[in-house]
């Protein structure tokens, strides 16, 4: 515990410093004294211009990279107990942070925590660009003769509006790191961190559009459009600024939501312009710039090549629920070591639909109850998921090549210390509350305490109720779901009474792995943090020795012999080419090496055999007549009420729950979301803590 807590103060310390320097850096303290003096003793002959920034902006955050890993090592070795309440008081003291405080769209939900964090960054921004145009402003240099004052202040508006824009940047990779070790030590996730990933690329979208027009018009009031042809050896190259400006905007249009959800193709492959961005961005800005960017763009390089190396590996997809309501519940084989925590997520990729596109899914299965299954549950509702659920409906289909990146979600269950959980939900949104339940009966087992569960859920229709089948697993595991306290209120809004038609049973399909197909394993980062501190490590350490070999070695000679600056553009190549090349050798060579020690656990699980069924489970909703095959059936049934033609009264539902301690969790449609978290923070219950859980964007 004192080593957490000290690697904690450590790690604090660090980022508050980073902070402060970019709070320093528009300042003339920082121009004229810091500036001058660390470029004498740092911008030697082995990194030259980029030695002060290596060491002020690059080296603090992969520091807090390879030391977050740790940190979270040794808390993964300390056992989790949900029962205990040490913790409890001090979150319950800070819980008015995480209170809503902004429920509005387009915003959306917004904490009190949040909203203090978004005003110091927008205060952090403000603060640099009164800066930065103070100090131009007080020594206004005319690049031209003849050249107005306001034509100056034009000039100098659109540049510091560009340097502000890179701030932004510096921390916009960080949200879309999904196996990040710096996010979870401030309680976050990348699934729930993408709304920041969102609001960082349009502010600097917006200061980057301010920056490009306001010199175009400048050019233009001084007759000086020719520069912006101006590809220059020795300095900024308006060329490539004005094509990352084009890049920008192309990925930026379809991230618009009506644009991403009509046409999520394009916006799926346009966002992968972001490379051809990055490359001319650097060219634009030169290396001194890129040094204050490039740690957030190399931890989002390390776990995106870690990603790639997972996903060229196909996963054994063992068998298939098939639900009435077009949903699907997809079981593979995993390692009995893989590790991961309710409401967590994968990505799927089946290369028979499409070898590109990558869809997010939420994991229902619990990897403490069942050790050798990972399981997904998938609505159709769109293109894709229709095409797979055509796909595995097909009788002739016995195998399926299937690859799975992840599992990603928070590294703690602590929404499971409440007293008591109520969870809302609407439609495919009950999916990432199914793992939870699966988990809690998990937790029963044990003895342990585990906290009483109120599912309020809606669906549109009563076919949807079968979505209820998932908390029971196909894999045959003992789930004694009696001895849980949990009550299930359903609603179903667009029926008014029971149907009486036939039942609609649920299918099961169960299909051959492949030889070549490996179980999904545990994932470099969440998994396995020590390995990632060592990949970051290693390839920041081998980064800095070839940026320090080729620049003393090759690109010193050339400026020293021929008395000239070497390519502007050239620079930029050498640092993003080795940052790329060092975060793919080290990352591939711990990788292989990992994929050497798991081969034989690999093996074992290939040869476990999944039991099948009797009989298709799933079947009570229509059925209720019949005799129930089970026991944890039911008691699933016992535990349900089913309202027909009505639609949840949320507040008085959340305001008859007197319990002291309730954790209010919610995933569904916005305009449930917002409901809950209105009524979570309207003061009339001091009872309720919000969490919303959303996958849509």
């Amino acid at each position: 515990m004192r080593n957490l807590t000290f690697l904690k103060i450590i790690f604090v310390l660090v980022f508050v410093g980073w902070i402060m320097v970019w709070i320093l850096l528009p300042t003339k303290v920082y121009k004229n004294t810091w500036n001058p003096k660390l470029e004498n003793k740092l911008n030697s002959a082995y990194f030259r211009e980029q030695g002060t920034n290596l060491l002020l902006f690059t080296f603090p955050v992969v520091f807090m990279g390879a030391l977050g890993c740790v940190y979270l090592h040794l808390r993964l070795q300390k056992p989790e107990n949900l029962s205990s309440k040490s913790g409890g008081t001090a979150n319950r003291r800070l819980s008015f942070l995480r209170r809503p405080f902004v429920v509005m769209s387009p915003i959306g939900i917004l904490t009190s925590m949040e909203l203090v964090f978004a005003l110091m960054f927008a205060a952090l921004l403000i603060w640099s660009l009164s800066n930065y145009l103070h100090i131009s402003f007080g020594h206004l240099h005319m690049h031209m003769e003849g050249e107005k004052v306001w034509q100056a202040k034009l000039r100098s508006v659109s540049l510091r509006a560009g340097y502000i824009g890179n701030i932004c940047w510096a921390f916009l990779f960080f949200p879309v790191t999904r196996a990040s070790s710096i996010l979870p030590l401030f309680g976050l996730t990348s699934e729930s961190s993408i709304k920041y990933h969102i609001w960082l690329g349009r502010v600097s979208m917006v200061l980057f559009a301010v920056h490009t027009i306001g010199f175009f018009i400048y050019w233009g009031i001084t007759d000086q459009m020719k520069e912006a042809l101006e590809w220059s050896k020795t300095y900024v190259s308006n060329v490539a600024g004005i094509i990352a400006s084009v890049i920008a905007l192309a990925m930026w249009v379809p991230s618009f939501p009506k644009f991403r959800r009509k046409m999520f193709e394009v916006f799926f492959y346009s966002h992968h312009l972001y490379t051809l961005y990055i490359l001319f961005y650097g060219i634009h800005v030169g290396v001194e710039y890129m040094c204050m960017i490039a740690p957030g763009i190399f931890l989002f390089l390390v776990d995106r090549h870690l990603r790639f190396l997972q996903s060229r590996q196909n996963a054994p997809l063992l068998s298939a629920r098939i639900l009435p309501c077009a949903a699907l519940e997809l079981n593979f084989a995993k390692t009995p070591s893989l590790y991961y925590n309710p409401t967590s997520i994968v990505y799927i990729n089946v290369p028979k639909i499409s070898k590109l596109q990558w869809h997010p899914f939420t994991v229902i299965s619990s990897c403490n109850m069942e050790k050798d299954i990972l399981s997904v549950a998938i609505k159709t509702e769109g293109s894709w998921t229709n095409k797979l659920y055509q796909q595995l409906s097909s009788s002739a289909l016995d195998h399926l090549n299937v690859s799975v990146e992840g599992p990603y979600g928070p590294s703690t269950s602590h929404f499971l210390r409440h007293d008591e959980l109520v969870l809302v939900s609407g439609g495919s949104g009950i999916t990432p509350f199914i793992s939870i339940i699966r988990e809690l009966i998990f937790q029963n087992q044990q003895e342990s305490h585990v906290p009483r569960v109120l599912l309020v859920c809606s669906f549109k229709n009563s076919v949807d109720l079968t979505m209820l089948d998932l908390m029971l697993s196909v894999s045959g595991s003992k789930t004694q779901i009696s001895n849980l306290q949990l009550q299930i209120e359903a609603y179903v809004t667009r029926e008014k009474e029971e149907p009486q038609d036939s039942e609609k049973l649920i299918q099961t399909k169960w299909f051959k792995p492949a030889l070549s197909d490996t179980p999904i394993s545990v994932v470099l980062g969440p998994n396995n943090w020590l390995c990632l501190a060592s990949i970051i490590s290693s390839s920041f350490l081998m980064f800095l020795l070839l940026l320090g070999i080729i620049t003393r070695f090759y690109i010193y000679p050339i400026e020293n012999n021929s008395g000239e600056v070497y390519h502007w553009t050239f620079k930029v190549l050498w640092f993003l080419f080795l940052l790329f090349a060092v975060v793919c050798i080290c990352s591939s060579a711990v990788f292989l090496w990992w994929k050497k020690q798991n081969t034989f656990e690999s093996k074992q699980v290939m040869n476990v055999e999944v039991p099948t069924p009797t009989r298709s489970p799933g079947s009570w909703i229509y059925g209720s007549e019949r005799e129930l095959e089970s026991l944890p059936h039911q008691s699933l049934v016992q535990a349900t009420n089913v309202h027909f033609g009505v639609r949840p009264d949320l507040k008085k539902i959340l305001f008859d729950c007197k319990g002291k301690d309730i954790g209010v969790l919610v995933c569904g449609p916005r305009n449930m979301r917002h409901e809950v978290a209105r009524i979570c923070s309207s003061g009339l219950a001091d009872n309720l803590h919000f969490e919303s859980i959303s996958f849509a964007w």
